[in-house]
C-alpha cells in the first residue's frame, strides 16, 4: 500500500512541480516551441530516477516510470500553456 501512494505522489508531483516550472520559466525560451520536449524530459527523468529508486526499498521500477511519466505530461503542458501565453491557472 505504501508504495502505491509513493507511486502517486511522484507521479502527479512531477506532474503539477514541472508544468509549473516550464510555463512560468521557459515561457520566453525557444525550448517550449521544440516537438517531443516532453517526451525527451519524460524519458530523461526515468533514467536519472531509476538507479536511485533501485537502491531505495520501498519504491520500485513503478515510481521511477510514474515520475518521467508526470515529469513529461507536465513539460508538454507546461509548454503548451506557455505557447498559448498561460502563466496563471
Amino acid at each position: 500500500m505504501l508504495e502505491l501512494i509513493v507511486l502517486g505522489i511522484a507521479g502527479v508531483g512531477g506532474h503539477l512541480k514541472s508544468r509549473s516550472w516550464v510555463r512560468k520559466k521557459l515561457r520566453y525560451t525557444s525550448a517550449v516551441e521544440r516537438p517531443g520536449v516532453g517526451l525527451a524530459a519524460g524519458v530523461v527523468t526515468t533514467l536519472v530516477a531509476a538507479p536511485l529508486v533501485a537502491v531505495l526499498p520501498v519504491v520500485g521500477a513503478g515510481t521511477a516510470i510514474a515520475l518521467g511519466l508526470g515529469v513529461g505530461s507536465g513539460v508538454e503542458l507546461g509548454a503548451r500553456d506557455a505557447r498559448d501565453g498561460r502563466t496563471d491557472e
